[in-house]
């Protein structure tokens, strides 16, 4: 440890050295394993251009108080709790305080989640009994919530937060929240720093936040069947109930007209896709069209290939390598088995025509780009990353309630960040964990102001690299397109137009 120390201490020295004098090929000579055909780094003149290697480690379904929010220092459930009108949800009319939580509709008759129902109107700590719930342990799997596009904005309520039971088919398990401390995540949180003011990049689910993250757009769509379209109301922003649901979510789950995967036609006369739909390409949930060809799926149940730029194409463009990682792509991509750990609305590139397997550039596109966990194992024990790594653990290891437990993936992440910082490439790296959107759990923060798709709620983001701060918790304003921001001004990249002109760029993470 100390040897290592000493080492690393003593190359920061000869780079600083080497920038006083301003040469720049003695730096690219010694430059600490960059990888995978970077262009040449500029003379450094702050923590972040002296990065070397993003990594962005993107983790499923938790909002930033169900995990984080007992952090010491943190904007957290104590701050909630301040205030009633800040933590009391509101049933559907909007105005009446729910008398305790609603039942958990999405578990069924399930008995070890009755006492939800009979719990006051505040948040509640999952894993501590309290007198009336027996507390479930962190290596408990808790029955999935929705996480649907317009159910945030709804719950969200104008920034209130006020309507997160009320509009969820897990009722009052949407208050949940845990003690996290016992995480291996919570301790590299303790050492680097800790966003508490970062903000999913779009409202809803997976499938358009992991397009936030990579292109800073949603997805088109020219012409849906009438089945997946949603129904809304004139503010475009909430679903118009159905005759039969229940006024109150004390008595039942809510239903609606038409809760599709789907906008309706907007102005600008498009649909969007903002709730989960298949790629064109496989690997797929949608099989290929009888007959037709095996590298596609059938036209008729996936979402058509979308042309629009991402950040793989502006650093393609300016000749800096990168790479999506994904857990059981290799085997998913061979033969469209084992999709219950590779989830197709989980690897956002192969949406785009890009990506298209039918192709020769397609093709080649995708053995450059797209990669398993195996080989992400191996580029991180040959030195051999590339600036810009992204990825994606299997479904069992995401934290993803309903699929996996907390534990699992919190051991799994920090066994690879070990993994990273015992690299040769860890001197000049900067990792990010977060998370892709909220999963359908409260939070008690308002997103900060936006457009039409987001920012929505607040989800949990660490910062780890040698020159992050050091016990930090950060406030400043970031949401997933912080993340672009981040990498096109490390790298010198032509801007993605979604991204957020007000969000930070993470450099305030950094020393």
């Amino acid at each position: 440890m100390t040897l290592q120390f000493g080492l690393t201490k003593t190359y920061r020295l000869v780079r600083r050295s080497l920038i006083a004098l301003g040469s720049v090929a003695m730096l690219a000579t010694c430059g600490g394993g960059g990888g995978g055909g970077g262009s040449t780094a500029p003379p450094a003149t702050s923590s972040l251009d002296k990065i070397r290697n993003v990594v962005v480690i993107y983790l499923e379904n938790r909002s930033f108080n169900n995990l984080y929010g007992m952090f010491p220092g943190a904007n957290g459930v104590a701050n909630a709790l301040a205030s009633p009108a800040t933590y009391q949800q509101l049933d559907r009319d909007g105005v009446t305080v729910l008398p305790k939580l609603p039942p958990v509709w999405a578990a069924g008759s399930a008995s070890a989640w009755s006492f939800v129902a009979d719990l006051p109107n505040r948040p509640f700590r999952i894993d501590a009994p309290n007198g009336t719930s027996p507390g479930v342990p962190l290596s408990i799997i808790t029955p999935d919530l929705v996480h649907r596009f317009y159910q945030n904005q709804m719950q969200i309520n104008g920034g209130r937060n006020n309507q997160f039971a009320a509009w969820s088919d897990a009722g009052g398990l949407a208050m949940g929240y845990y003690d996290g401390s016992s995480m291996q995540l919570w301790k590299l949180a303790q050492q680097y720093t800790l966003a508490d003011n970062f903000f999913q990049g779009a409202h809803g689910g997976s499938f358009l936040n992991h397009f936030w993250l990579v292109c800073a757009c949603t997805p088109t769509m020219s012409n849906p069947p009438a089945s997946i379209v949603s129904s809304v109301d004139a503010s475009g922003t909430r679903l118009n109930t159905a005759a039969n649901s229940p006024a109150s979510a004390r008595t039942g789950p809510a239903a609606f007209v038409a809760d599709g995967n789907t906008t309706s036609r907007l102005a600008d006369g498009q649909y969007y896709a903002v709730n989960t739909m298949q790629p064109a390409y496989q690997p797929s949930r949608t099989p290929p069209a009888a007959g037709g060809d095996a590298r596609l799926a059938d036209p008729a149940g996936a979402l058509s290939p979308q042309t629009g730029t991402t950040i793989g194409d502006t650093l393609t463009a300016k000749g800096v390598d990168w790479k999506w990682y994904a857990g059981a792509w290799k085997q998913a991509s061979a033969d469209r088995t084992n999709l219950g750990e590779y989830e197709p609305n989980h690897n956002p590139f192969p949406y785009f025509k890009r990506f298209d397997p039918t192709t020769g550039a397609g093709a080649a596109d995708r053995t450059a780009h797209l990669k398993d966990y195996t080989d992400f194992l191996a580029d991180i024990q040959n030195g051999t990353l590339p600036p810009v790594a992204f990825y994606k653990p299997i479904t069992s290891l995401t934290q993803h309630p309903g699929e996996t437990d907390i534990l699992s993936g919190d051991a799994h992440v920090a066994d690879l960040v070990r993994k990273l910082q015992a690299g040769a490439q860890w001197q000049d790296m900067l990792i990010v964990i977060t998370y892709d959107e909220f999963g359908g759990l409260w939070d008690h923060v308002a997103p900060p102001p936006g457009d039409a798709w987001g920012p929505g709620s607040r989800i949990p983001a660490l910062i780890v690299s040698p020159y992050a701060r050091k016990g930090y918790v950060d406030k400043t304003s970031y949401d997933t397109t912080s993340i672009i921001k981040l990498i096109t001004r490390r790298f010198g990249l032509d801007a993605l137009p979604g991204v957020r002109k007000d969000a930070g760029d993470l450099s305030n993470a950094l020393e």
